[in-house]
C-alpha cells in the first residue's frame, strides 16, 4: 500500500490524483493528434468537476492554464489561449503600503475623525447640528465599547472639542438632539412592545 504522503506532490491537489495521472498519461502519448485529442477530454472532465464555474469569465481560459501548470508546461499541444508564463506563477505581488495617518484616539477609529472634519467645512445651521449629535452618539458608543464601567458627557465634549480643534462643541441643543435620536432608535421596540400588549388584551377579552 502507498500513502500519499510517498507520491510525487500535486501542483494542483483540488483537481485529484486521478486527473494528475491523466495529465502525466498524455505527456506520454507521442501521436501529436492523439494527445491533443486526450488534453481535451481532460479539460473537459476538468470543466465538470466545477459546473458551478461554467458562467465565470474566462473560465475555459483557466482550465487550460492548469493543464499547463499540472504538466509542467511540458505538453505540446496546441493551446487555444496564450498561457500563463511559468515564471509568473513564482513572483510576488507588490507589497501595499500600510497607512501611515496617526490616529488621536484608537478607540475612536479613522472613520470619526473623517466625519469631524466634514462637520467642521459644513456652514453653521441644521445639517451641522445633526451631524455634530450623530458624531457626539458614535463617539460615546465608541467610548463604551472601550471602557465599559462609564461614559461621561463631559469627557465626550473635551475630545470632541479637540479633535475638531475648538470648530465642535457639544452644546445644550446638540445633547438633546442626541437624546431625540437615541429615542427613535428605541420607538419601534416600544411599539413591537404595545402591539404585543394590545394583543394579549385583545385575546383576555374574547374569555
Amino acid at each position: 500500500m502507498q500513502y500519499n504522503t510517498q507520491r510525487k506532490r500535486m501542483p494542483l491537489p483540488e483537481y485529484g490524483r486521478s486527473i494528475q495521472n491523466m495529465v502525466y498519461h498524455a505527456l506520454t502519448i507521442e501521436d501529436r493528434a492523439e494527445r491533443q485529442k486526450c488534453a481535451n477530454t481532460i479539460i473537459n472532465i476538468m470543466g465538470n468537476m466545477f459546473p458551478h464555474l461554467r458562467d465565470v469569465p474566462d473560465f475555459k481560459h483557466k482550465l487550460w492554464d492548469h493543464l499547463a501548470i499540472m504538466a509542467n508546461f511540458q505538453l505540446d499541444i496546441d493551446y487555444p489561449y496564450e498561457l500563463i508564463q511559468k515564471d509568473n506563477l513564482v513572483t510576488k505581488p507588490d507589497s501595499i503600503a500600510y497607512p501611515a495617518t496617526r490616529i488621536r484616539y484608537r478607540h475612536y477609529g479613522r472613520t470619526l475623525e473623517v466625519l469631524i472634519r466634514k462637520a467642521c467645512e459644513l456652514p453653521e445651521g441644521e445639517e451641522k447640528r445633526n451631524l455634530t449629535a450623530l458624531i457626539c452618539n458614535h463617539m460615546k458608543k465608541d467610548f463604551m465599547a472601550w471602557n465599559k464601567d462609564t461614559v461621561d458627557d463631559r469627557k465626550i465634549a473635551d475630545d470632541l472639542y479637540e479633535l475638531s480643534a475648538g470648530k465642535l462643541q457639544m452644546t445644550d441643543d446638540i445633547m438633546q438632539l442626541m437624546a431625540s435620536r437615541l429615542t427613535q432608535n428605541y420607538r419601534p421596540k416600544n411599539n413591537f412592545q404595545n402591539n404585543r400588549n394590545n394583543g394579549s388584551n385583545n385575546q383576555r377579552k374574547k374569555y
